[in-house]
This record gives structure tokens, sequence and C-alpha cells, in this order.
């Protein structure tokens, strides 16, 4: 079923788009939601949270990319679980890993939020993401938005692990360099 059908039966309130979007997406959601809490169980029950997202923001939200919406819902409700002490406490050591990579560019003196916006910031990132070539991205992407391990990332490309180590530290400092002379940091 087409997306843009899916997302029809959600504005006619059509119960039948949830088993649509389990049937389509939950491979591809339950991916990102293990990459990220690292337990079968919290993934299963972001999945869960993910769908009942779904069904409360269509309406008056119809997303223009069905899958990059229901990803982005995945990612943040799987964020938000391992925020809780419970989680932090069974897992999810990759993610904690991956903020630990970037948090020098993440805490900046100054309030980011206070001087840009949210939507201005991710712009500036992806104008970023554009400028690098396509392998790049790639690994950027996989790393920082799937939080998949430097080793699934390895497998990906063919790569070794310290050649994807050394990428991804070249991308985070062109990136902080970007953002600094852009005044964002």
């Amino acid at each position: 079923m087409e997306d843009q059908q899916i997302v029809d039966m959600y504005l006619q309130r059509d119960e039948n788009a949830l088993a649509q979007t389990k049937l389509k997406y939950t491979i591809y959601c339950r991916a990102i939601a293990l990459h990220i809490v690292q337990s079968p169980e919290d993934a299963d029950e972001a999945l869960n949270d993910t769908w009942l997202a779904a069904w409360n923001s269509i309406p008056p939200h119809i997303p223009e990319c069905f899958k990059t919406f229901l990803g982005r819902l995945t990612r943040n409700i799987s964020l938000n679980r391992i925020r809780s002490e419970k989680t932090l406490k069974r897992g999810a050591a990759e993610t904690r890993v991956v903020f630990e990579e970037v948090e020098d560019w993440l805490q900046s003196e100054q309030n980011i939020e206070q001087q840009v916006s949210e939507k201005a910031l991710a712009e500036e990132i992806n104008n970023f993401l554009d400028s690098i070539s396509a392998t790049e991205r790639n690994v950027f992407v996989r790393r920082y938005w799937y939080m998949q391990s430097i080793a699934e990332i390895a497998e990906y490309h063919s790569f070794s692990e310290s050649k994807v180590k050394s990428m991804l530290f070249r991308i985070r400092k062109k990136l902080y360099a970007k953002l600094e002379k852009e005044h964002y940091l």
C-alpha cells in the first residue's frame, strides 16, 4: 500500500491505518529503536508508542514523507526512553557513546536555542551534509541519526573500524568549524 493511502486512512480515522503502518514500517522503525535503546523489550515499547503517536498526530499534522515522519517519531520516543533512569541501567551504551562524541560542540557557552531556531540549525546541518561526499554523509547519518555502532558502519561500507572512526572525527571537526563560523556555537 502506498504511503499516501495510509496517511489518507489516518485522516479518515480508519483504524486499518495502524495495521498498514505496522505491516510496512515495523522492520524500519524497530531497527531505529533497537539501535538507540539496545533492548528488544524497550524497542517494542517504543514501537507501540510510535504507532500511538502517529495516530494522535495525524491529523492535524499531515507528513510530507511518511517514512521519515515515522522514523523521527521512533527516534525521538527512543531517545526519551533512554533518558529514563530505568533504561540507562539496562543499556543504551552505544547511544551514550554517540552523545559523548559530540558533547564538546553541544555544550556551548551560549544557549543555541536562544540564538537560532531549531529549524535554522537543522538547515545549516543539512547544508553541511550536502557539501560532503555521499559516503561521508552516509557514515555520519548512520552514526548520529540511526545511532549505529562503528562496527556496523564499517561492515556496511567494507571499511576498517579505524577508518570509520577517523572519518567521523574529521566530519565532526568540519561540522564544528562550520557551526562556529556561522556563530551557532
